[in-house]
């Protein structure tokens, strides 16, 4: 019998997983520019004969997971992978493509850390936005990564429109 009350026992999100070309350089960045912290390293991973890391991890059979470092970004935990596969694909995909993604970044200033971004030398994509609607309250604002990854920084210090409405 299947409970539409959700995954049991869910309590949020553990990490968020990404593949970089070059781990180094990609680690580098996040720690300097984003101020995130160093955990540890892992890897490499292969079977070299059988089916596991298409079977546990959905990759071609020969893929190579050559290392990947955890790293805490505030409260966030993120697991930068270093990949080699015969099948690789290079492209980033954009947020309108299938499988796109961001991952968005709370910030208390977000004209302080937009600061930071453009002093760093990184790519901002227009100016920040204010929401409006449900969000309003909310500023926003994105920028890439060196390897194309699209992030987010986003403030909403007195809350959003709808967790005002939700409290009355």
């Amino acid at each position: 019998m299947v409970s539409g009350s959700g995954l049991p026992g869910l309590r949020g999100v553990d990490h968020i997983g990404i593949t970089v070309p070059d781990l180094d350089a990609a680690c580098g960045w996040l720690i300097e520019v984003l101020g995130c912290e160093h955990l540890y390293t892992l890897g490499p991973y292969r079977d070299d004969t059988g089916n596991w890391m298409n079977d546990h991890l959905g990759v071609h059979p020969r893929a190579v997971m050559e290392q990947l470092r955890l790293l805490r970004c505030g409260d966030v935990t993120l697991e930068v992978f270093r990949y080699a596969a015969p099948d690789q694909r290079r492209e980033v995909p954009r947020n309108s493509d299938m499988g796109g993604h961001h991952i968005a970044l709370y910030v208390e200033d977000l004209d302080l850390a937009l600061a930071h971004l453009h002093a760093h030398g990184v790519e901002v994509l227009g100016e920040p936005t204010a929401s409006s609607g449900p969000s309003e309250g909310q500023r926003w604002v994105y920028f890439r990564a060196p390897w194309g990854l699209q992030m987010e920084l986003v403030s909403y210090p007195n809350g959003k429109a709808f967790e005002r409405e939700e409290r009355r």
